[in-house]
C-alpha cells in the first residue's frame, strides 16, 4: 500500500497537477482496518485529475489500474446516490487527495461484482467496521430502486443474501451480536 501511495505521491509531484482519487479495489482494505490481500491492480475513482496520464504513469511503473470518473458504469448494478460524498479521506497533501468509500459503499461495490473473493472482502470490511444491518440494507434497497432494471438485479439479490447469510453465521459463531 505504501508503494502505492508513494507512486501517487510521485506522480503529482513529477506533473505538478492535482489528483483526488476514491481508491474501490483490495487497495483500499487497510483503510477498513482489513488485512491487505495479495493484489496486482489499482481500482479507482478519480475526481480531480487526468484518467489517462495517471493510467499510463502506473503502468510505466509497473502498477496495473482500472481508473474511472464514475465507477458507477462499471456495473448495471448501480452505486448508491452520495456515495462520493459519504467518501472519507485517507490521506491528503498540497496535491494529493486520497479517499475510501464508506464501508457500506464498499460493501455495495464489492457485491455488485459478486465474485467470491469480493464477498469475502465486503463480509471482512462489514465485520472490522461493525456495519449495521439496518444501514446496508437502506442502501441495498436504494441501489435497487436506482439500477436500470436487468436480469443482473435477480443476481445481485442473490450474492446480497448469500452475503448476509455468510455475515450472519460468522457474526454469531465468532459470539458477537449482529451489527
Amino acid at each position: 500500500m505504501e508503494r502505492v501511495i508513494d507512486l501517487l505521491r510521485q506522480f503529482v509531484v513529477e506533473t505538478g497537477k492535482p489528483l483526488d482519487i476514491i481508491l474501490v479495489g483490495a487497495m483500499a482494505l487497510p483503510f477498513y482496518h482489513v488485512k491487505l490481500r495479495f493484489t496486482q491492480d489499482l481500482d479507482a475513482e478519480i475526481k480531480q485529475g487526468d484518467i489517462e496520464e495517471l493510467y499510463s504513469y502506473l503502468k510505466a511503473k509497473g502498477l496495473e489500474s482500472d481508473l474511472s470518473e464514475n465507477i458507477s458504469g462499471w456495473s448495471v448494478i448501480s452505486m448508491p446516490s452520495g456515495y462520493r460524498e459519504r467518501s472519507r479521506v485517507v490521506y491528503k497533501d498540497q496535491l494529493l487527495t486520497i479517499r475510501v468509500l464508506s464501508p457500506e459503499d464498499y460493501i455495495i461495490m464489492k457485491l455488485r461484482r459478486g465474485t467470491a473473493q469480493d464477498i469475502e472482502d465486503a463480509i471482512e470490511v462489514a465485520i472490522a467496521q461493525k456495519v449495521k444491518k439496518e444501514d446496508l440494507e437502506v442502501l441495498f434497497e436504494k441501489v435497487l430502486k436506482e439500477s436500470i432494471k436487468d436480469t443482473a438485479l435477480f443476481n445481485f439479490r442473490r450474492i446480497y443474501q448469500v452475503f448476509t447469510e455468510e455475515l450472519g453465521r460468522r457474526v454469531y459463531n465468532q459470539n458477537r451480536p449482529m451489527p
